[in-house]
């Protein structure tokens, strides 16, 4: 109940800040820790910058629209080369091609996916708990594509820690960004699978510093993303353990959302969106090399990071986006929704089942 009470509030706040925002003539509030300018198919900048919380626009699309649709999309993380496939989506002109120029915004997901549901953004990347959760405070939120097949958190722990199952949790002290997000709720699903509450762990609220605390012994183990931190520990010549929530439990995890009045009202414009983020999904399987050239462009850092770490990150990210044989590329698995759900129930996250079948649709993939 402590932790519904919390998102609860973190809703609210969000929906508050929003409320207000729409209500000035101008915006004065800033972006997000990581702001980032609109940018045209070639990765240049564009001439403006917009007010930190666009009102939507909505029209419907036809043809090759003349008139691009700018749509700022959080994205719940810092510039990574896991976002390679939006940055090839919007270097190749799949973006542009759909009428819509691109923002990236590098908020936390808890925000986005109120802002979302309030319709003061029309996108977002969110995980699937963000979808339910959302739902349940009565924001319409709907998840329209799924980017990661499984669920890509997991803990890592040093291999002299010993903790090797999610069993070896209990007792520990372990870091993880904070208690909101795909990284607490993986924890808590590892935790409910061992049969472990979380008054049975200690847990550090340490921001996205795993590699260091982990590092310096700061915490016993750490969550992380599978395709992110423990590359980079490996790298270090750190010995590892990692517990994979999805070696546990299915979960609908990271994925494209809107809501039910850009849904409702212009069903073209989120096809096309859906369509042109899986092209760029698509081109990044097939050609990982190209992606990670292009993503220079929109990661800053990326040009003077070690090139060996960056690219094992984007090949195992790679592999938590393919399909299973016989899908479509963007599928969202019902059974994935179903287990979400159930690990919410248990969680008490939820007070009572949601009609899952309005939180996704895979109507926009084909």
């Amino acid at each position: 109940m402590r932790q519904l009470h919390i998102l609860t509030i973190l809703l609210l706040l969000s929906l508050l800040i929003t409320a207000c925002t729409v209500k000035q003539a101008q915006h004065t509030s800033t972006a997000g820790p990581y702001p980032a300018p609109a940018y045209t198919s070639n990765g240049s900048q564009s001439g403006t910058t917009p007010a930190p919380y666009p009102a939507p626009i909505v029209g419907t699309l036809q043809g090759s629209p003349s008139t691009l649709i700018h749509i700022r999309l959080p994205v719940g993380y810092v510039p990574n080369i896991q976002f390679a496939p939006l940055y090839m989506a919007v270097d190749k002109g799949y973006y542009q091609d759909a009428g819509i120029e691109i923002e990236f915004d590098y908020r936390l997901e808890t925000d986005a996916t109120a802002l979302v549901g309030a319709n003061n953004l029309q996108f977002g990347v969110v995980s699937g708990e963000q979808v339910l959760l959302a739902r349940a405070q009565g924001l319409p939120i709907v998840y329209v594509m799924a980017w990661y097949q499984n669920y890509p958190v997991a803990v890592a722990a040093k291999t002299s820690q010993g903790i090797r199952t999610p069993q070896d949790l209990a007792g520990k002290k372990i870091g993880l960004p904070g208690l909101y997000g795909a990284s607490y709720i993986g924890l808590r699903s590892l935790l409910s699978a061992a049969g472990l509450k979380e008054s049975d762990v200690t847990l550090d609220s340490i921001g996205f510093n795993q590699v260091e605390a982990l590092t310096a012994d700061q915490d016993q183990a750490v969550v992380v993303y599978t395709t992110n931190e423990p590359i980079q520990l490996r790298a270090k010549g750190i010995s590892l353990d990692v517990i994979r929530v999805s070696d546990y439990v299915q979960l609908a995890s990271n994925g494209l959302i809107t809501n039910e009045t850009t849904l409702n009202k212009d069903p073209e414009l989120v096809r096309r969106m859906v369509q042109a983020t899986l092209h760029g999904i698509a081109d990044t399987i097939a050609n990982p090399d190209q992606a990670y050239e292009i993503s220079k462009k929109y990661v800053e850092t990326l040009a003077q990071a070690d090139p060996t770490i960056q690219k094992a990150i984007l090949a195992t990210s790679i592999e938590f986006w393919r399909v299973n044989p016989g899908q479509q590329l963007g599928y969202s698995d019902p059974k994935a929704w179903e287990n979400m759900q159930k690990v919410l129930l248990d969680m008490g996250l939820l007070k009572q089942p949601l009609d899952i079948s309005k939180a996704y649709n895979n109507e926009f993939i084909k």
